[in-house]
């Protein structure tokens, strides 16, 4: 019989890790991926586009919720996650990163019984006034398999008395990502679009 993994998903960040798991575990015979929108984001611009753009199927489960803070967003989750996880929809949970979403799914997930893995386990910030690091810290330590980016990560994971037995260092799922879509990305029209010179610019990307 066929395993169910869940792959669970609500902000642009998780689209991009899922993404190349949801191809790999499509190889297997003796698994069905499902995916799980929690609709943390789900705007078009921030969701729709990038199921599109990274080729995935649409969600196979998705929730409509309401809420702007963290707090609001965990709350209609934890709803509507406690619905569909007390029927045992599923063998495994993966959850990635460390968004509302993740923390929210794997805090279900594990009322319920169900086996999580967490991809992109154990890194830190070690600024607890982050929202992402109390995710990070909490999903890490309601999980059955940490899969990690670095040694670093993995050594995090081991200082917080986490068993080795549940760490797997397999590097980073977005590098799988980005190699994927590179010839899309060659193609791109976006130097001519914004009248630029090859290497005669410079990018920058800002969180908060």
């Amino acid at each position: 019989m066929s395993k169910k993994v869940i792959l669970a998903a609500g902000a642009r960040p998780n689209f991009m890790k899922i993404a190349p798991l949801y191809r790999e575990l499509k190889k297997s015979s003796s698994i069905t991926p499902l995916i799980l929108h929690t609709g943390q984001h789900n705007r078009k611009n921030m969701s729709d586009v990038f199921f599109k753009d990274l080729q995935l199927p649409p969600p196979h489960i998705s929730f409509s919720i309401k809420g702007h803070s963290p707090s609001e967003l965990s709350l209609f989750m934890k709803r509507e996650l406690d619905k569909l996880f007390s029927q045992k929809p599923c063998d495994l949970l993966i959850v990635v990163g460390d968004v509302t979403s993740t923390f929210a799914t794997a805090l279900s997930g594990s009322k319920y019984g169900i086996p999580i893995a967490h991809v992109e386990a154990g890194l830190r910030s070690f600024d607890l006034s982050m929202p992402e690091e109390i995710n990070r810290i909490f999903t890490d330590h309601l999980s059955d398999y940490l899969f990690t980016t670095s040694r670093y990560a993995s050594e995090n994971l081991k200082k917080e008395k986490i068993p080795e037995s549940k760490i797997f260092f397999t590097g980073n799922v977005m590098i799988d990502t980005l190699i994927s879509f590179r010839p899309q990305a060659l193609k791109s029209d976006i130097l001519s679009r914004f009248n630029l010179e090859k290497k005669e610019y410079a990018l920058l990307t800002l969180h908060r």
